[in-house]
């Protein structure tokens, strides 16, 4: 199997690809952390807060069905270069709203931004098979989602200092460049007749029938099914973490802003950790092996939060949440592996903006039920019950692998 440099060093259209990830997704952070510092500086409204985050995430939702039929029907290079175009006119505009004491200006760009941004993740993702050969497959994964992570950490710390040093403007302008700088990565990549594998039924079908096809080609496979489990119920604890880390760094270790840094710092690093450690299973691992590293991967994910929402001691707070995040990034890398090599081309569009869309909508009801239930409930009440349900997932999965309700699906054609 193909190792991470090597691939880098060897594939040409992955490195375009990759390249273009980690700017716009740096770049993303850009815009993150100045639009929270905006509205704090303009308003100091946790309610404007809020708003500003189910603007962005109920159109990431919306938007998924929509971009599944799209990346199946349509050119998937093509539909991800206009999703970067029209993402970098929408993050450049956003320096309109550094005069705009309304916020509404705010929600509207953010809502577009945020509707856009699933017809390049989730086109990302179904390109892969494509631009990867067999044996590159696992680690082109296995380096998209680390990066994913990687970017995470670092994005946050420089949007936050050139938020602090370049000011509001530069952080809207450096986002909108980087998504022109991913535009141009990805149309370096050769053109393929994969990208597109539904062209010839595409203009005698209906949107709504082909993403009903594609929910019933996902009903039909087992393995899909348990994969949406375990999205759904990483997402119950992972929304709730949105809430929680603010609750724990501030209210239950009284350690403030740098607390809560810590909590995020280590859960970062952890998903670094497990994104290494699910790419090296992966090699090794077959079908068998996988769903059991799955629900024990799995299973250190719930019982490390359940004791993080429980322990007195903030050390072993931040090793216990590096520990289950760990867990959570292992299970992502190798169910994600699974859904790449075991989708047929002509269904990864829908499959991936389906689950993608699936994530967010659980997290949005989860961040949403943590905020209220943090005016009647300890932090401690409700991270032992996000932890919970990571833990019974896991326990779902390993009953489902038991009683053979996964088996192995056929490879697609």
């Amino acid at each position: 199997m193909t190792s991470l440099l090597e691939l880098l060093r060897r594939n040409a259209s992955y490195r375009y690809t990759w390249m273009g990830q980690v700017v716009s997704e740096i770049g993303d952070y850009f815009n993150n952390v100045a639009v929270l510092a905006l509205i704090m500086q303009t308003s100091g409204s946790g309610m404007v807060v809020s708003g500003a985050f189910l603007s962005r995430a109920i159109p990431a939702v919306m938007a998924g069905p929509f971009a599944g039929v799209l990346l199946d029907r349509l050119d998937r290079r093509r539909i991800m270069i206009a999703s970067d175009l029209i993402r970098a006119v929408v993050a450049l505009a956003f320096v309109l709203t550094i005069r705009q004491r309304t916020p509404w200006l705010l929600y509207g760009l953010s809502a577009a931004l945020m509707f856009a941004s699933p017809f390049f993740t989730a086109g990302r993702a179904a390109i892969l098979p494509t631009i990867a050969t067999a044996d590159e497959l696992h680690s082109a994964n296995s380096l998209t989602q680390t990066t994913s992570w990687a970017t995470l950490t670092a994005g946050t710390l420089l949007g936050g200092l050139g938020a602090a040093h370049l000011g509001y403007t530069w952080a809207f302008v450096l986002n909108s460049l980087s998504f022109v700088f991913s535009a141009w990565a990805i149309w370096r990549v050769p053109p393929n007749a994969d990208f597109r594998p539904m062209a010839a039924k595409a203009a005698s079908r209906s949107t709504r029938s082909d993403y009903r096809e594609g929910l019933a080609y996902m009903r039909s496979v087992p393995l899909m099914m348990g994969i949406a489990m375990i999205s759904f119920g990483w997402a119950l604890g992972g929304g709730a973490a949105q809430v929680l880390f603010a609750l724990f760094g501030e209210q239950i270790f009284h350690r403030g802003p740098a607390g809560i840094g810590d909590i995020w710092g280590f859960a970062g690093i952890g998903l670094l950790i497990g994104g290494t450690a699910g790419h090296w299973i992966g090699r090794q691992a077959g079908f068998a092996r996988y769903k059991r590293a799955v629900t024990i991967s799995y299973l250190v994910h719930g019982a490390a939060y359940m004791l993080f929402s429980q322990t007195r001691s903030f050390a072993a707070a931040l090793v216990l949440m590096m520990l289950s995040r760990v867990g959570m990034a292992v299970t992502s890398v190798l169910n994600n592996s699974q859904l790449l090599h075991h989708t047929p081309s002509r269904f990864r569009g829908r499959v991936f903006a389906t689950m993608e869309a699936l994530r967010n909508a659980v997290m949005i009801v989860s961040m949403a039920a943590a905020g209220i239930a943090s005016q009647y409930y300890s932090a401690r009440t409700i991270g032992l019950i996000a932890g919970v349900f990571g833990f019974l997932t896991a326990c779902a999965w390993a009953w489902c692998d038991f009683t053979g309700k996964l088996p192995e699906p056929s490879h697609p054609s």
